[in-house]
């Protein structure tokens, strides 16, 4: 695509970024790649946000150590309970599983400094916030400078929620921010939260034979993925300790005297958890609080999030918004692309809209993966289709790999065999899936997976099995 010339506005830049995460760095460098003036501010130690310091990146480098030492000590089976006689395996340490986090972390935000750099986008350290709409004031150790963007894109992200008077001390009580500055494996977590952060770590620190009680204020967790697919993760999650108290809120929340120390939640039912740690994970607000939005004549949301629309302008037209700070989907994968497609609506660049299905991921143990849409929901439109099941039991695969509970479903349009939706859960499902996401994508259907031939051995020839087993329900 051809960029619009070079205009000079009388602003410092043409685009100023607020935040290096994966919505901010990809808007700075597509800008940059437009031949605009871009600056990015970014106030934590290191590039990349968010997602980089504590979120994504930080507890996927756990969630594999946690495998790798879980699978060793044999801990870990996909599809198995927990053994009898693992009591006495030896217990890894935090430092043991930890210790890739940093090295990951640090070799990540080399690389986006160096893509930074390559594009000529100017990095400025320092927290930012609104003098009026086009001056940012920005604060760091060096002092205050001011700089004027002709458009500000806003991706500072979001920061974990609390219920009121919750003592967050990131040693007994914490939230998903403290957890990598844990000092010692608990032998009981409590996890106040059945998102999908909650759910992520409820199920890591299961397989690392931690004794895990997970209370959720709803009856039903995960309620827009497939229901097979969480209800299998369930099953795999009871079977490694964890306990759901689903429909249980807490009353309130007590830290015991005595060493060590722990805590005690009193639920509002009457009953009672004790834990090691308690891991509040209930909810993001969006990380705005700061940014003096009012100099900017915008105003977030209660859970402070920006509204934008289809092209992520905020209510002030020049002053854009993406990533988890608008709110759903939230996922790092989807900022990337929102990133991009807001600096190149800012300079009148054509780019097409968001594609309609974006694929979930979702890094519990075992992994579960969607695209498209679940059963309840095309029973719930009337849409008629059937489905197609391929167990990993079933394939060569899954049998070396010892996963003998995953599966892959598809979804498929009874009348066109249109392709509808894809569900996978078991090893490699967020890898798996993206196979159906071009399949979906392009308006391919069951016949796309009934002549295409798949190396064997390997997971992705459940979608032949799965194809065929539509096939017969169809013909039947």
């Amino acid at each position: 695509m051809e960029a619009p010339a070079v205009v000079s506005t009388g602003y410092d830049v043409d685009l100023l970024c607020i935040g290096s995460g994966p919505a901010g760095q990809r808007a700075a460098i597509q800008a940059a790649k437009l031949g605009k003036r871009t600056a990015l501010v970014e106030k934590r130690r290191c590039l990349g946000g968010i997602c980089l310091d504590t979120g994504t990146i930080p507890s996927k480098t756990f969630r594999e150590a946690v495998c790798s030492l879980a699978n060793h000590n044999g801990l870990l089976r996909p599809g198995t309970a927990v053994r009898t006689g693992l009591e006495g395996t030896r217990r890894p340490s935090v430092e043991e599983l930890f210790q890739g986090v940093g090295l990951v972390t640090q070799r990540e935000s080399q690389v986006i400094e160096q893509q930074l750099y390559r594009n000529g986008v100017e990095l400025i350290r320092g927290e930012a916030s609104f003098v009026d709409p086009h001056t940012l004031a920005v604060v760091s150790e060096e002092g205050r400078r001011t700089v004027t963007a002709a458009n500000i894109l806003i991706a500072v992200g979001t920061t974990p929620a609390l219920p009121p008077g919750v003592p967050v001390d990131g040693d007994v009580i914490l939230t998903s921010d403290d957890l990598l500055r844990l000092r010692r494996l608990p032998k009981k977590l409590a996890v106040v939260g059945g998102g999908i952060i909650g759910i992520e770590y409820a199920s890591m620190f299961a397989a690392l034979n931690v004794e895990v009680m997970l209370v959720d204020k709803r009856d039903r967790l995960l309620e827009f993925l497939d229901r097979e697919s969480v209800d299998e993760l369930m099953h795999q999650m009871r079977g490694r300790r964890v306990t759901f108290r689903l429909g249980e809120a807490v009353e309130r929340l007590d830290v015991a005297a005595g060493e060590p120390r722990q805590a005690v939640l009193h639920l509002e039912s009457g009953k009672r958890i004790v834990a090691d740690h308690v891991l509040y994970s209930v909810g993001r607000i969006g990380a705005t609080g700061r940014l003096n939005l009012a100099s900017a004549g915008l105003s977030p949301d209660d859970r402070g999030r920006l509204a934008v629309d289809r092209q992520f302008r905020t209510a002030v037209p020049h002053i854009y918004a993406v990533g988890d700070v608008i709110g759903f989907p939230s996922l790092a994968s989807t900022s990337f692309s929102q990133g991009r497609l807001a600096a190149c609506y800012a300079f009148g660049v054509e780019a097409g809209p968001m594609i309609e299905h974006l694929p979930i991921g979702i890094y519990a143990l075992p992994e579960i993966s969607a695209i498209g849409a679940p059963e309840h929901e095309l029973t719930q439109n009337k849409i008629p289709y059937e489905t197609g099941i391929a167990r990993y039991r079933e394939i060569a695969r899954g049998q070396i790999l010892g996963d003998d509970s995953g599966f892959l479903k598809l979804l498929v349009h009874r009348e066109d065999q249109r392709l509808l939706g894809v569900h996978a859960v078991g090893t490699g499902a967020t890898e798996l899936i993206h196979i159906g996401q071009a399949v979906l994508e392009l308006g391919g259907g069951l016949q796309y997976f009934l002549r295409t031939v798949f190396n064997y051995p390997t997971l992705a020839e459940c979608y032949k099995v799965a194809a065929l087993d539509a096939s017969n329900k169809l013909c039947a």
